[in-house]
């Protein structure tokens, strides 16, 4: 199954936030958002929009680098935030439960180069580039077919 493409220049860091925000309620369990980019790229911040705006009840939604996982009620079903940088294999991915939940939940993942052959196959990749000043952010979409239909709303 071939790959597609899309490519979004963020202007800022709100317009960053404005594009999770759309992207969230695309979302329902059993989808995986791949994130990736340098440290400090804005993983963490478009995955922190993302989740607030699709949120049951609104609360903090901290960076999950030390607790590794983070959940959150949706409205759209069961949100698992992980960040996989600290872990040193792929074994450790399936002690956390991280598996299972790809296929029950909406899992965002940074640092999914750690996920080896756990990696899901029809996830969404979305990888964060540094733009043109320090908020701006060139951000590239991979996807499968199965995304197709869905990306077009963010692009209405």
């Amino acid at each position: 199954m071939g790959a597609d493409s899309l490519n979004f220049d963020m202007h800022s860091s709100d317009a960053t936030a404005a594009f999770a925000a759309r992207l969230g309620p695309l979302l329902r369990p059993g989808d995986t958002v791949l994130l990736t980019g340098d440290v400090g790229a804005g993983k963490t911040h478009l995955a922190r929009h993302l989740i607030q705006s699709i949120l049951v009840v609104p609360e903090d939604v901290p960076s999950p680098t030390f607790t590794i996982v983070q959940t959150y009620d949706t409205r759209q079903g069961p949100l698992w935030h992980a960040d996989l940088y600290r872990l040193t294999d792929d074994t450790e991915v399936e002690e956390l439960g991280l598996a299972e939940a790809f296929e029950t939940a909406i899992c965002l993942v940074e640092w999914p180069d750690r996920l080896g052959p756990l990696r899901p196959q029809d996830a969404l990749s979305i990888h964060l580039d540094a733009g043109q000043h320090d908020q701006a952010r060139v951000l590239r979409l991979t996807s499968t077919a199965v995304w197709r239909d869905r990306l077009g709303a963010i692009l209405a």
